[in-house]
């Protein structure tokens, strides 16, 4: 499960954070990914000032970890880049190659470059299992030498495994899987589309000699998101049980694959509404919900017959 998204500061190191964190690890979580994001001015421009609010500091940062790994849980960190005028990151992108006196690549990824070493020196040193060097980066995955060079630096401090989010419909797309340990991806596929797209990712799989896992998957409670669950501005009325019956279709699909590693799934915040709320809270978040029960059973049972 996703914990602390969108990772503002001043919510990750509190009593309701470590409510929040408990209550996710009872829900038969052995996983979290950390979520943070770091915010550059429009999709063109190429500072990612990740030191300053509303980015987690540091010490939030390790304090969550800490946290996670009290409860015995394994931490995936996760630092995302978000732009401020509210661009979705897929659409960072500038020309194919350097032009003087126009933001490039090269800028960008120079400056993504220190974000993402900083997150993987705290990783290394908090011990953390796998480090997230991207998510959903859409135009900026055919940049491969810029990906391949920043793994290079990434490994030459950083001994955990590492993978890259790519985005839902782009698993096979991506030129530079072999750079990375793991490969995941964003499982936001409507219902009924299951198998094709298990199908369609199985390729890449058998292909590229990896372990795979979703990195991002799951549904907003809400009448109709089982058919866009990418959309969280979709209109319609709180729905538990339209998002038990995706997660159930979800888990159905996946759990007879045994290429697939699992699922991360989007998502838990740091901060709880009350329990009696949740049948109101049309988001993403299972809490209180019917799918966090479904969740509960199904991973407690995934992790009985693992155990056998």
């Amino acid at each position: 499960m996703t914990w602390g998204w969108v990772g503002v500061r001043g919510e990750w190191d509190t009593p309701e954070a470590e409510a929040s964190m408990t209550a996710m690890a009872e829900h038969g979580v052995t996983w979290t990914a950390l979520a943070y994001a770091a915010e550059q001015a429009t999709a063109f421009s190429t500072d990612i000032p990740f030191g300053n609010d509303p980015t987690v500091t540091d010490d939030e940062i390790v304090a969550a970890i800490r946290r996670a790994h009290g409860l015995g849980l394994k931490v995936a960190l996760k630092p995302v880049v978000n732009v401020a005028d509210g661009t979705w990151r897929a659409h960072i992108g500038f020309f194919d190659w350097d032009v003087p006196g126009e933001p490039s690549w090269t800028q960008w990824f120079a400056s993504y470059r220190r974000f993402l070493l900083h997150a993987a020196r705290i990783a290394e040193a908090e011990g953390v299992a796998m480090l997230c060097i991207g998510c959903e980066m859409v135009r900026a995955d055919g940049q491969e030498a810029h990906w391949r060079a920043l793994i290079a630096d990434i490994r030459a401090v950083y001994s955990g495994l590492l993978t890259y989010n790519c985005d839902k419909y782009q698993e096979d797309h991506i030129t530079w899987w072999d750079a990375v340990d793991v490969i995941s991806s964003s499982g936001y596929y409507p219902t009924g589309t299951w198998t094709q797209h298990l199908d369609r990712i199985e390729a890449v799989v058998t292909r590229e000699g990896k372990p795979f896992f979703f990195m991002e998957a799951g549904c907003p409670s809400r009448e109709g998101s089982a058919r866009l669950p990418n959309d969280w501005s979709l209109a319609g009325a709180p729905s538990g049980e339209e998002q038990r019956a995706y997660y159930a279709e979800m888990f159905e699909a996946c759990e007879g694959r045994d290429w697939v590693g699992g699922l991360m799934l989007w998502d838990w915040p740091a901060r709880l509404y009350a329990r009696e709320d949740a049948v109101e809270n049309d988001d993403y978040y299972p809490y209180g919900k019917p799918a966090g029960e479904l969740m509960r059973e199904t991973y407690r049972r995934w992790q009985r017959e693992a155990a056998r």
